[in-house]
């Protein structure tokens, strides 16, 4: 499976940017789909997730109430709604797939396809 993030860009403080993860040789059945993101010198950080098969999502506690992990199935396709985007959301951007419980998500190790990144820059 291949995946392609876009939708990252420039937005302002309080602003709202929606990030796309597509996939590509396959399909997101079966799969958990996750976001993550990394800042330059940190670790990559979980953002949220969705299981395909049942819908069920986790967001971080960091982005929680802001930020919403959806899917469209006719589009093969996982969303972040990022809304009141703060300074601090700066950072690229991952989209992942991989299977596991629910708690297991958190950890990178989970996830064995990684898409290319998109770059979120939030900023006045």
């Amino acid at each position: 499976v291949q995946l392609q993030a876009s939708g990252g860009g420039l937005v302002q403080p309080g602003g709202s940017l929606r990030l796309s993860c597509a996939a590509s040789g396959g399909t997101f059945s079966g799969y958990a789909v996750g976001w993550f993101r990394q800042t330059p010198g940190k670790e990559r950080e979980f953002v949220a997730a969705i299981r395909w098969s049942g819908g069920n999502t986790l967001h971080a506690d960091s982005v929680k109430g802001r930020f919403s992990i959806s899917k469209d199935s006719a589009k093969n396709m996982v969303s972040l709604q990022m809304n009141s985007l703060r300074p601090e959301d700066t950072a690229v951007y991952y989209c992942a797939v991989g299977r596991g419980i629910v708690s297991s998500w958190y950890s990178e190790d989970m996830w064995y396809y990684w898409g290319q990144g998109t770059l979120v820059t939030v900023s006045s």
